[in-house]
């Protein structure tokens, strides 16, 4: 058990409560932290911790954002346009790009997706 990686998984849900808490109320961060009598420097310490934490792909602990996927560009290949499922997973390939995502992922965003990558290339 490695509780030094457990103690951090805790503080980052904590402060990722905090931050939604703040997101939630309405108030700016500094009449949040005032109220919640945090020091804005605290604040901001643990909302970049939050952000290298999702960044770095602690996402089994919730703090991945919605919507975020990595997405790497090759040099195009000849390969006709497929979609297949499998597991759980839909999988796009076409003109050397592929996209795999979860079935629940919007397929209004795939498609977004696809377009901007293929204008980029």
């Amino acid at each position: 058990m490695d509780t030094r990686r457990i103690a951090a998984e805790y503080r980052l849900r904590h402060w990722a409560s905090i931050m939604s808490e703040r997101q939630e109320s309405g108030l700016s961060v500094r009449a949040f932290c005032e109220d919640s009598g945090i020091h804005e420097n605290t604040y901001f310490y643990w909302q970049k911790r939050l952000r290298e934490a999702a960044c770095d792909g602690l996402s089994g602990i919730g703090l991945t954002p919605s919507g975020f996927i990595e997405v790497k560009l090759a040099k195009p290949a000849m390969i006709p346009p497929t979609a297949t499922t499998s597991a759980g997973q839909i999988s796009i390939e076409g003109s050397g790009i592929r996209i795999i995502a979860d079935c629940e992922y919007p397929a209004d965003k795939l498609v977004s997706l696809l377009r901007e990558v293929t204008r980029s290339c």
